[in-house]
């Protein structure tokens, strides 16, 4: 099983406004949102994390890291430590939750290994981009997500750590709490360490830290050095620390037309007569009470109920529904969360039509966990997203 290490992690400094320099991961913002951001505070984690330029932005990325250590804009710990991460939110029904996880330094584990496990097919992605920033500043700056079955991790993390910083933003509060004491240190990292972590979010800064470990193992010979870890917080796999939505299907190619008669052997269609601008967020309540999909036209939109027993024998994910009723129509799926979002790319001609699916349980999450099975891409949306720049973990001179 990976191993799972505290480190000295590095922070903004006490006088931050973390609201103001803080980010939602990269691969979640627009170009539009790292101009917002960047501009919102001259030192906002995207102008490391998203660096803007031309060939040399990775270089500036990595000078502008070491000039905000250097004149005390981060901070490093003196201590090796373990990071507890709590979010306190208003779910969509209204309810008040909190969910807690910690962040540390999670063992890189070769690929296929049942250390560190996928839990969905990954897309293809020019990895290029986080490799380069890796090299640069030699430093992770957004945590992988990981999910792990032992039962008593969140018990673990209840007692109050050390508060190092907190910020409300878009409702959510973010709040960290750093654990130095030797005994509890080892319970956390005992704990992670007994089993495999299910990566969450973040397949790909993963893989790029694979990619970066073996460069660095190839060029000093060693593997022992802080390319053998990457940032990771791991939250316990349990209905009441996980808030997941789905992740939406848009479709190009095919006409709206030839969509709905390409599904019509699945699913039976029921058009509602109403336009998209009918379509609210109690719809998609109704599709999870009731069983059923959306789709959505220009036109209109309206019900896809599954047809008896066509879907026997394969797995009951709508993701993969979806997928066999397609397959080899020539459609091309893109992936879009929100509804808003996706009612917009189908009034606007982005996309010919679209179905809203439902979210997947957090029982069909254990079962890829516990079966190693994966889903199709873009099958969960795990929410609130973590905030990059919380925590940092600087891999040079630590060593």
């Amino acid at each position: 099983m990976p191993a799972f290490e505290p480190f000295r992690a590095t922070r903004y400094s006490p006088a931050m406004d973390l609201a103001a320099v803080t980010a939602p991961p990269y691969d979640v913002l627009s170009d539009r949102d790292v101009e917002v951001l960047a501009a919102r505070a001259r030192h906002n984690i995207v102008r490391v994390d998203v660096p803007q330029g031309g060939d040399n932005r990775y270089d500036v990325a990595a000078a502008s890291l070491l000039d905000w250590v250097a004149d005390g804009t981060l901070v490093t710990d003196h201590l090796p430590s373990f990071s507890i991460y709590r979010r306190r939110f208003t779910d969509a029904t209204g309810q008040p939750r909190e969910l807690s996880g910690v962040i540390g330094a999670l063992e890189v584990v070769d690929e296929g290994s049942r250390g560190v496990l996928a839990h969905e097919r990954t897309t293809p992605k020019a990895s290029t981009d986080r490799l380069e920033l890796t090299r640069a500043t030699e430093a992770n700056l957004s945590p992988v997500w990981c999910l792990h079955a032992y039962a008593g991790l969140s018990d673990l993390l209840a007692e109050s750590g050390e508060p190092v910083g907190a910020c409300t933003v878009d409702g959510v509060e973010h709040r960290v709490e750093r654990v130095v004491d030797p005994q509890r240190i080892g319970l956390i990292r005992e704990a992670v360490g007994s089993g495999p972590a299910l990566i969450a979010d973040g397949h790909h800064r993963y893989a790029v830290a694979r990619q970066y470990r073996d460069e660095v193992r190839a060029a000093t010979g060693r593997n022992d050095t802080q390319a053998e870890l990457t940032l990771a917080f791991v939250g316990e796999l349990a209905a009441d620390q996980l808030s997941v939505e789905a992740i939406h299907r848009l479709y190009t190619v095919v006409t709206a037309a030839d969509l709905t008669r390409l599904l019509d052997r699945w699913f039976s269609y029921q058009p509602t007569g109403a336009g998209l601008d009918t379509l609210r967020p109690d719809v998609l309540s109704k599709m999870d009470n009731d069983g059923r999909l959306v789709v959505l036209r220009p036109d209109g939109w309206g019900w896809l109920l599954p047809r008896p027993g066509v879907f026997d024998g394969i797995r009951a994910l709508d993701g993969v529904w979806l997928e066999q009723a397609l397959a080899g129509s020539g459609a091309e799926v893109a992936y879009q969360h929100g509804l808003p979002e996706v009612v917009a790319a189908v009034r606007d001609g982005r996309a010919s039509a679209a179905v809203l699916i439902r979210p997947v349980s957090v029982a069909e999450i254990r079962r890829t966990a516990d079966h190693g099975v994966l889903m199709p891409p873009k099958s969960t949306y795990f929410t609130p997203k973590l905030r990059t720049g919380l925590v940092l973990r600087q891999m040079s001179g630590l060593d």
